[in-house]
């Protein structure tokens, strides 16, 4: 089926709800053995569309470098003396590694970081994206306002999000498009190892794209 007129009946067939539900992909990959690491996709994807709503993006930096990231849209700048804290209280980094679904980090902060948050932020995918002390970290956000992670770790069936049900089909499809064709990329045998994918909302009826 068509990607755009799998998205349709995706979004048609599926009750209307009083919020906006999310689209979600299903990944079925096969002929892979993902007991390996290797062969396990953990690879990130720029959406042309973005999500629909805005991608919370915390920052770890000080001075000038804290002063861009806000300027950019981050949506919470972490100092020094923070990640200190968190060290001392696992509840809050837990919270703090839920709410925000990328982080970028200057490399002077990355030694802490990986003591104090590495096993919370790690066990989610989330580490931060290193930031070299002479670039400039306003590109950096706004790449990840619009970049969603795929993971499949050890599972041969996996999900993601790739917009919300307020957008238009075109604009899923694309989403979805550059998804698949990421898989392709990263796969070991590419479209060979794709057994199908699935599109829905949150709650509604699940339609065969591949």
């Amino acid at each position: 089926m068509d990607i755009e007129e799998a998205v349709k009946q995706a979004i048609t067939e599926a009750p209307a709800r009083k919020f906006a539900e999310s689209v979600d992909l299903a990944i079925n990959l096969h002929n892979i053995d993902l007991s390996l690491p290797g062969n396990r996709v953990d690879a990130e994807v720029i959406l042309p569309h973005g999500l629909g709503k805005p991608t919370k993006i915390a920052v770890f930096a000080a001075g000038e470098t804290a002063l861009r990231a806000k300027s950019a849209g981050a949506d919470r700048v972490i100092s020094g003396d923070e990640i200190k804290e968190f060290a001392g209280d696992k509840r809050a980094a837990r919270k703090l590694a839920d709410e925000y679904k990328f982080f970028i980090a200057e490399t002077q902060f990355m030694p802490v970081i990986g003591k104090s948050l590495g096993s919370i932020l790690g066990k989610r995918g989330k580490m931060p994206t290193p930031l070299p002390p002479t670039q400039d970290v306003t590109p950096q956000v706004q790449r990840l306002k619009n970049m969603t992670r795929i993971r499949s770790r050890d599972r041969p069936t996996f999900h993601l999000t790739i917009g919300n049900r307020n957008m238009n089909t075109k604009e899923l499809a694309d989403n979805i498009e550059a998804v698949v064709v990421k898989l392709e990329q990263t796969l070991k045998d590419g479209r060979h190892n794709l057994k199908s994918v699935y599109v829905k909302t949150t709650m509604g009826p699940s339609i065969r794209v591949i």
